[in-house]
């Protein structure tokens, strides 16, 4: 808690310097008073800055036992605006706090951290959870192929980041490319396996190796053409097959059978 002495010399190193706030900029203050909309914020300064309840934070639930504990919190706040009529300094921590997170994201992306997330949300096209307040996405593309969307509520999930846009505020997850890079076994480009298949289609082969599914294409099983992929194989059935290649970031692996005995 700062001290009235303590923010009157504050208010006065400022107007020494000559020192002016504007819009984005990011100040210190005290919350001092509440409002019906919102809190008055000491921030130093001749005019005042107020905080409405919507900028509060991101996932802050305001209500009648919280609001009052807001009272002589000293914090960062983001300006959005200044309002010169009512001389007054619209104040924003939501606002903050996105770009502190944004900025947390961006660094974890460059350091490729595999994370364990909550699962918040499950719709038909993927999983929900946060990464940092901020709302994450993983397509069921990049969930494991034998992943059950009705298994995983109330579940945590291995994943990484895949694609991020702060301008949109958009947050890609990916479950695949996380059990890919922190497989035990390090798959090598060449490299001959043993793998279960697990699935059947027309185009291919999903194969189970080491825990990681690989896709083996029809073009890849032989050097004749073939017309019926289910005549020849079934589901558990052991195939010995070739690495040919691997995409981490994308968590996919494919592999052949061409020339292989």
């Amino acid at each position: 808690m700062i001290k009235i002495n303590d923010q009157n010399k504050f208010a006065k190193i400022l107007q020494k310097y000559k020192y002016n706030l504007n819009p984005g900029d990011i100040v210190a203050g005290t919350i001092i008073y509440q409002e019906y909309s919102g809190f008055l914020v000491n921030i130093g300064d001749e005019i005042a800055g107020y905080l409405p309840k919507e900028e509060i934070d991101i996932i802050f639930i305001y209500n009648q036992s919280t609001k009052n504990s807001l009272i002589n919190v000293t914090r960062d706040f983001f300006i959005i605006k200044k309002n010169s009529n009512i001389k007054q300094y619209l104040l924003s921590i939501k606002r903050l706090e996105y770009i502190r997170s944004w900025k947390r994201i961006k660094q974890l992306y460059l350091e490729n951290i595999i994370f364990n997330l909550p699962i918040k949300y499950i719709n038909k096209g993927g999983l929900i959870t946060y990464l940092e307040k901020i709302q994450g996405f993983i397509p069921k593309s990049h969930l494991h192929i034998n992943q059950h969307l009705s298994n995983l509520e109330k579940n945590s999930i291995k994943c990484k980041i895949l694609l991020l846009d702060e301008q949109k505020n958009q947050l890609i997850l990916s479950h695949k490319s996380a059990l890919l890079q922190s497989s035990k076994h390090k798959f090598r480009i060449g490299e001959l396996v043993y793998g279960l298949i697990i699935k059947i289609k027309n185009y291919g082969l999903f194969i189970n190796i080491y825990g990681i599914i690989a896709l083996l294409h029809i073009s890849e099983i032989g050097s004749t053409y073939i017309k019926s992929i289910n005549k020849l194989f079934y589901i558990g059935k052991l195939v010995k097959i070739k690495i040919i290649h691997i995409d981490i970031k994308q968590g996919r692996l494919s592999v052949s059978k061409k020339s292989i005995k």
